[in-house]
């Protein structure tokens, strides 16, 4: 079950709000979010539910031992290892379990019979949000969680679950005991929840359906592809997956705020970005942060001199990499990042601040040719394609499909474009405070706020309705 369908939008969702609006006490609303969470969850996962629960029972009972013995002691930290191997363990079975074998046996030049290991959706998800809570309560950041229901909600909720964004137990582990929600709560949920909504099933949908149309086929079509098919395939692919991930993602938090629940910002407009470290401090910012305070503060972070900074970084971005997916490309990919990051600290960022224009473009190219890496997970199709862009595999420029497909999407092309800037954002903030004080334009305002949401919910079940194509990218992490 996704998000963006119509079985979500118009059964599972109104059923859980109308339910959980007449339990009236924070507990039996917390019952009613975690039936209906470990629902949605079993919906696509009937087995692997039960892995979930299994790790959240396991890292419970590993936080109360923790609690009980002297802060940083050894026994505290046999606490930490357990709960590491429980889910490092676990998550390395299942996600890279295959991965490894194949590697291994391509190193000993041997063949082995791999099994076939489904991936449990969100598993790269939960799996962080349990190491953090552990890792808080070793820390004394956090109290232990003593009623197990209560934390098996923290991880399962179906908001945020299966594709992020990784909540920190400490955010909203005061909300889970007691919230109220308020009718601002109410009206700023939905105007997010159906602004992800449009975002997702219009928009990324439709970049999608171009990155597909140019980037598909095999390798013998990426090599007859023309330069500008190309270049259009993956300016669709950049726009759909930060239109389809940051999509997920308010629609998480709109969610969220329906029953009183704030989860933090997962992106910042990533793409208005001047340099690569600023485009990662605005990017799944959640990944982020966790990977800074769970892994580059704990190494040293840039406490022990350039080299071991250095060390620490290169760590943090293989590892981004490969949480992303049981693959080289991905591997790949976190480490070209971590090259350019690198770049920067020795003296490229500055040179960046010097010039908007140069360091903006200096980016977007950056990411833009990143994407390609993330994608593919052939080396040799990301080689024919990065020829290709440039004309090197004795292809055309363009042709008729080219031109014509380009002619046909130009616009909503350009509207995704605006879309993943904050230009829309700040114009409706200056009308906000700068002209609320006249009365047409606070009734106009008001009246959107009422409006758009529902125009958004019609269009997007439009769009809906029929159409077969509608992935959540982020659902394989």
């Amino acid at each position: 079950m996704v998000f963006s369908s119509l079985f979500f939008l118009y059964l599972f969702l109104p059923l859980n709000l109308i339910v959980y609006y007449f339990a009236k006490s924070t507990k039996a609303r917390n019952i009613v979010m975690l039936i209906f969470s470990l629902i949605f969850y079993a919906w696509g996962e009937p087995l692997y539910v039960l892995l979930l629960i299994f790790m959240t029972a396991c890292d419970w009972l590993i936080s109360l031992y923790i609690e009980k013995q002297t802060p940083h002691s050894a026994k505290a930290r046999l606490g930490l290892l357990m709960m590491g191997i429980v889910n490092l363990g676990l998550l390395g079975v299942f996600k890279y379990g295959s991965f490894i074998m194949t590697n291994i046996g391509f190193i000993a030049n041997k063949t082995f019979a791999i099994p076939e290991i489904i991936l449990p959706i969100g598993i790269s998800f939960y799996t962080f949000q349990l190491i953090s809570y552990v890792v808080d309560v070793y820390r004394g950041d956090v109290p232990a969680q003593k009623n197990f229901a209560t934390l098996l909600l923290y991880v399962s909720l179906f908001h945020q679950c299966i594709a992020g964004p990784i909540v920190r137990y400490s955010d909203i582990c005061a909300e889970l005991d007691e919230r109220r929600v308020t009718q601002r709560d109410i009206a700023d949920g939905i105007w997010r929840f159906c602004f992800g909504l449009a975002k997702k099933a219009i928009l990324a949908n439709a970049c999608g359906s171009i990155a597909d149309t140019m980037l598909s086929g095999g390798s013998a079509a990426l090599e007859n592809s023309s330069a500008l098919s190309l270049w259009i395939g993956v300016l669709g692919y950049s726009l759909q997956i930060y239109l389809d991930f940051s999509a997920y993602s308010d629609m998480a938090i709109g969610m969220g705020r329906m029953i009183g629940i704030h989860y933090r910002e997962n992106f910042d407009y990533p793409y208005v970005s001047r340099s690569v470290t600023e485009f990662w401090r605005r990017w799944h910012i959640s990944l982020g942060s966790f990977f800074r305070d769970y892994v580059y503060i704990p190494l040293g972070g840039n406490r022990k001199g350039k080299a071991r900074t250095y060390l620490n970084l290169f760590v943090v971005w293989f590892l981004t990499g490969l949480w992303h997916g049981a693959s080289w490309n991905f591997v790949l990919w976190g480490l070209y990042f971590f090259v350019f990051i690198f770049i920067e600290k020795l003296f490229l960022s500055r040179l960046l601040v010097k010039d908007r224009i140069v360091s903006h473009i200096y980016l977007v190219l950056i990411v833009y040719f990143g994407w390609i890496l993330f994608r593919f997970d052939n080396m040799g199709d990301i080689l024919t394609v990065l020829r290709g862009m440039f004309g090197m595999n004795g292809n055309s420029f363009t042709d008729f499909e080219t031109t014509a497909l380009l002619k046909s999407n130009i616009f909503i092309l350009i509207f995704c474009v605006l879309v993943s800037t904050p230009i829309v954002k700040k114009i409706g903030s200056l009308v906000r405070y700068t002209y609320m004080d006249k009365k047409v334009v606070a009734v106009l305002y008001i009246a959107g706020r009422i409006l758009v949401p529902l125009l958004l919910l019609l269009l997007s079940t439009a769009a809906l309705v029929g159409d077969s194509y509608n992935p959540f990218l982020y659902f394989q992490f």
